[in-house]
């Protein structure tokens, strides 16, 4: 922080906070850009996001591509201006400014709301002359700040797209334009993050799962509802069968769940007050039913099936549960974000003083999983109670020091989430970095004591007397949907040989070779193998690329000298040609790097 001016500070880009601030600065400079080229534009929010910033602008005309070229222009002027932001003291009332700067309606809604609420609004200046407000190269908006120093300190910017947004989000309010952003500290990471992007664009899970066709997600069904073709579907089973052999390797107990449930169920979870507007709702019968959002109550039902003993704890059950989510059209985003998936849901009821050692074996097991499907490098956060929760304060306190002390203890660093962890107890995130050097939450671990208190839950301890258990909620990969989406964009469609919905494409020169090709593929089915024959009138060439575009790990081209050797000839989707093998040679090398998952 800067002792002489507390509302302008020195900051570290590579935290989050530092990020945030010097994105916002940049939003700031946006607005002067357009306001200077634009003036009758009236300005809405601008605010620093996950990547980058934006701002949002009232003008009648849209903005055109040759806009964006002049605002990011203006913008590169004002940088190498170097204005200082100044927070105004508040001899400037908001009508003088208003004057001025001409802020319009939507400022002027903002600070109203801000005087409603007994606050002072407060502005920030950039510009060449602060006591001259209004002429020249000077800009004030309405911002908490803080700031960087001056607008010099933005390294390199670029403005990346134009979308619309309703003000508030509200489709009966106006639309506004918004325009997207991102800045550096050097141009050098600017040119990184661009690439990142186009890269992000060919890896795009939408794209790629129509074009290898995995998915797809058809209006005319239903927005969030996933069609899995027989290729998306072999990859969701690998990563199944993968699921189930390890949750039973580490101690869980497979289960099964109901679709539906009786609305008491739900109101008893607090499901019904906390998240009834995620839930679909019907009747049968005079009673009410609702499609489960999660898996937890089913599990908890389990659990009370029989009369538990200390002895008995910890008991783990896992299940591949489909949930269903009433999300908003707004944010649907293919498999990213749907309205139909399924979870690996674990639940652990175990004793108080097991908690910290389940939490930690649930940490190993997530990254050993992740690091399994090739993810090294992970983020921690730990997400604390919200506005709206149930429980005790006490059991609340107990479960978030137990999450941090835990995390200490393994040595992992993490960042505090405030006020965003479930309704019934805080949370671990855990973020995977892709290949793009992108963050995706995925793994979660939430401990809960409510739940247990809410269904009196209960086992015979030691010293003979009933005792209250401790819930874990976690999921390793999250919803399957969506790690298959995260797969995707990691490998850009290129999966490791384990993974791949088909693992070898068998090439016939000619119709001649159809019946050894056929053969062969029979030979390797029986063997486990995920293959198919390219069963069209083509020349080989033209099978080659297709196959390369359809990304299979390996092609075995079929021709006269191959049949007549009883050999086959190689090609890898990396190294190209790989010459002649004898086919048990190459079986060998096959089941090598499936054992490996390579």
């Amino acid at each position: 922080m800067n002792k002489n001016n507390p509302d302008v500070v020195d900051i570290d880009f590579n935290t989050k906070e530092g990020k945030e601030i010097y994105w916002h600065s940049t939003s700031h400079i946006m607005a002067q850009a357009v306001k200077s080229i634009f003036p009758e534009v009236q300005l809405a929010i601008g605010p620093a996001i996950e990547n980058g910033f934006y701002y949002d602008f009232y003008k009648k005309e849209p903005f055109l591509p040759e806009d964006l070229e002049a605002i990011e222009k203006e913008m590169n002027e004002i940088i190498k201006a170097d204005y200082p932001f100044k927070k105004l003291d508040l001899q400037y009332d908001y009508s003088v400014l208003d004057a001025k700067f001409h802020f319009g309606k939507f400022k002027t809604e903002l600070v109203e709301e801000i005087l409603k609420q007994g606050q002072k609004p407060t502005f920030y200046h950039q510009g060449d002359d602060s006591d001259s407000f209004g002429k020249g190269k000077n800009f004030v908006d309405l911002c908490r700040g803080p700031h960087v120093k001056s607008t010099g300190k933005i390294g390199a910017v670029k403005l990346i797209s134009i979308a619309g947004a309703y003000w508030h989000g509200d489709e009966k309010n106006e639309m506004l334009q918004r325009i997207y952003g991102i800045s550096f500290p050097t141009p050098k990471e600017l040119k990184k993050y661009l690439f990142q992007i186009e890269e992000a664009k060919k890896r795009d899970h939408r794209k790629l799962g129509r074009e290898l066709k995995l998915y797809n997600i058809i209006d005319e069904i239903g927005a969030g509802l996933v069609l899995y073709y027989p290729r998306g579907t072999a990859l969701r089973r690998v990563i199944e069968d993968f699921e189930r052999k390890e949750h039973y390797r580490h101690g869980y107990q497979e289960v099964i769940g109901p679709q539906i449930l009786k609305s008491d169920v739900w109101k008893r979870s607090g499901h019904y007050g906390y998240y009834k507007e995620n839930m679909y709702f019907f009747n049968v019968d005079n009673q009410e039913f609702a499609i489960k959002p999660m898996n937890c109550p089913g599990h908890i039902y389990i659990f009370e099936s029989e009369i538990r003993s200390y002895r008995d704890l910890p008991i783990r059950y896992f299940e591949l549960g489909t949930v269903h989510r009433h999300e908003k059209a707004g944010v649907l985003h293919g498999l990213l974000r749907v309205r139909s998936f399924t979870q690996d849901d674990s639940h652990i009821f175990c004793r108080p003083d097991q908690l910290a050692d389940e939490i930690k074996g649930v940490i190993n097991f997530i990254k050993y999983t992740l690091n399994i499907f090739g993810f090294t490098e992970f983020e921690m956060e730990i997400s604390t109670k919200p506005e709206k929760y149930i429980g005790k304060d006490e059991d609340w306190e107990q479960a978030t020091n137990t999450l941090k002390d835990t995390l200490d203890a393994l040595n992992l660093p993490y960042q505090i989430n405030e006020g965003d962890g479930a309704f019934y107890g805080p949370k671990i995130d855990i973020k995977l970095r892709d290949a793009l050097n992108r963050t995706w939450q995925c793994a979660t671990i939430q401990v809960d004591f409510a739940l247990p208190e809410r269904f009196q839950l209960k086992y015979t301890g030691s010293d003979g007397k009933e005792h209250r258990p401790v819930m874990i909620h976690r999921v390793l990969l999250g919803s399957l949907d969506r790690f298959m989406g995260v797969l995707i964009e990691h490998y850009g469609g290129a999966f490791p040989l384990w993974l791949s919905p088909v693992q070898i494409k068998i090439l016939p020169i000619s119709d001649a070779h159809l019946d050894y090709s056929n053969k062969l593929k029979e030979e390797l089915l029986n063997m486990g193998f995920r293959v198919e024959v390219n069963q069209l009138e083509s020349n080989i060439n033209i099978k080659v690329r297709d196959a390369q575009k359809e990304k299979i790990p390996y092609m075995l081209i079929i021709g006269d000298k191959e049949i007549e050797s009883n050999c086959i000839s190689v090609r890898e989707r990396k190294e190209g040609n790989l010459g002649q093998m004898e086919t048990e040679k190459f079986f060998g090398i096959l089941k090598d790097r499936i054992e490996k998952k390579l």
